[in-house]
């Protein structure tokens, strides 16, 4: 329940800002080209950071990182709250940012190695997932009820009583785990994967600003990919590497985040997509935007109740790809929807029912990306998959923000969507390139030793 908490709230904290942007922007004074870093500053940290933390957890104690950072979080939240010029809000979107950078990994792994593989371990991570993916619907809205109701600054404000609650209970009820052995930590592998990360998660969101033909965009893209690369040939040769090689050539570990990072990328796109939709062609106010979304919250959360259900009767590839045909057909079926609100039903229907599917891949992707892998590397293992939700959830918006944009050919509620149409069906094309390639290519993950 503790571990669940923190996640949920970490969860919420990556949606509930969306709705104040503006509200922020005009408060601090924030110019409308400067105001994109309230997002950006945040989303570097927390992707650029993760598989750092991740590994860090694991050689010096997940627990005592846990705690760090929630603390961190939580001071960071109560500055953001109280900032009265722009610089100060960066600075405490930063740490909040490096405080989720690390509390997931750290989260998730005290998690894994809580339980053994099996029935409990895949329940507790479907329990995970459903929070996690109810927090983004749950910030959505909360974050719209809070700025109508009271102020922006309790966006911030509400992560400081939680923080303190877990805090003081966390350490009573979670043991720490460290290990026998601790090599030391590969610091090239480390400064190169981290700039890596944040180059290529930095040119991601300036392509959701300037696109992906620019510059902005593409040189970091490109020097990010090339430190990658520069990355995977150190940790070949060093003796204790940040990411043991065999460990990216588990076919589990692989192809499981490359499902891991189609989910995030598509479903959290397709949330922005469709509140282009509700806003720009049925003409709801945001709010009632974010309200509609809430069937999607429902979906997820019984997709990730029953998910573990379905893994047990059958496989984490099985449900992995059984996620992957719902989620796709119910993507598909949005290219239904019309100018008038007679086709809200259809929204609704297809919404709930990809929630379910898409749960279902998620998580398929953290069992199968965290099984056969022994207590010592968890760390690694959720840092990895943190670092693929993060990327997927970064580069998702920009890349379905492009093709509509592309599409959109002409003013009014039908150019429009006609251009999301087309979105909306990359997004199904992209859906269902994750099922082949998790058909073709995962395998059963084999039990490991702790």
């Amino acid at each position: 329940m503790v571990l669940l908490s923190a996640q949920f709230m970490l969860a919420v904290d990556f949606s509930i800002l969306n709705v104040a942007l503006p509200i922020i922007g005009n408060g601090l004074g924030f110019t409308l080209a400067n105001l994109q870093w309230i997002t950006t500053s945040f989303a570097l940290c927390a992707a650029g950071f993760t598989l750092l933390f991740g590994r860090i957890a694991d050689l010096f104690g997940r627990r005592r990182l846990f705690l760090s950072a929630l603390a961190v979080l939580g001071l960071a939240s109560l500055v953001g709250g109280l900032a009265t010029t722009p610089e100060v809000l960066i600075v405490a979107r930063v740490f909040q940012g490096l405080a989720t950078a690390a509390m997931t990994p750290a989260g998730l792994s005290l998690l894994t190695t809580s339980f053994p593989e099996g029935p409990l371990r895949d329940k507790a991570l479907g329990l995970n997932g459903a929070l996690m993916s109810a927090g983004f619907t749950t910030g959505a809205i909360l974050g719209g009820l809070l700025t109508d109701l009271l102020s922006w600054r309790w966006a911030f404000f509400i992560n400081v009583p939680v923080a303190v609650i877990v805090l003081i209970v966390a350490p009573i009820v979670i043991k720490e785990s460290l290990p026998q052995d601790r090599p030391k930590l590969d610091v090239p592998g480390a400064l190169l994967v981290t700039a890596g990360l944040l180059s290529v998660v930095f040119g991601l969101t300036q392509a959701g600003e300037a696109g992906w033909g620019s510059s902005m965009a593409l040189g970091p893209i490109v020097l990010g990919a090339a430190l990658l690369v520069v990355f995977y040939l150190v940790e070949r040769k060093v003796a204790a590497p940040l990411v043991p090689i065999g460990v990216l050539r588990r076919r589990t570990v692989a192809w499981g985040n490359v499902a891991g990072l189609i989910a995030f990328l598509t479903e959290t796109s397709l949330v922005f997509l469709m509140t282009l939709y509700v806003q720009r062609v049925l003409g709801f106010t945001p709010l009632a935007a974010g309200v509609s979304f809430a069937v999607l919250g429902v979906g997820t959360v019984l997709g990730g109740t029953f998910a573990p259900k379905v893994i047990g009767a059958s496989s984490p590839k099985t449900t992995l790809i059984l996620g992957g045909v719902v989620q796709a057909v119910s993507t598909f079926a949005l290219l239904g929807l019309g100018t008038t609100q007679a086709t809200m039903w259809l929204l609704l229907a297809v919404t709930f029912l990809g929630g379910v599917g898409n749960m279902f891949v998620i998580v398929g992707f953290m069992v199968t990306a965290t099984s056969g892998l022994p207590d010592n590397e968890q760390g690694l293992a959720t840092g990895l998959a943190t670092m693929t939700q993060q990327v997927g959830i970064t580069m998702g918006t920009p890349i379905m923000s492009a093709i509509a944009n592309y599409a959109i050919v002409g003013a009014g509620a039908v150019a429009i969507l006609d251009g999301l149409s087309v979105a909306v069906a990359a997004n199904a094309a992209i859906v269902l390139l994750a099922v082949l390639t998790s058909a073709l290519f995962l395998k059963r993950p084999q039990q490991a030793a702790a």
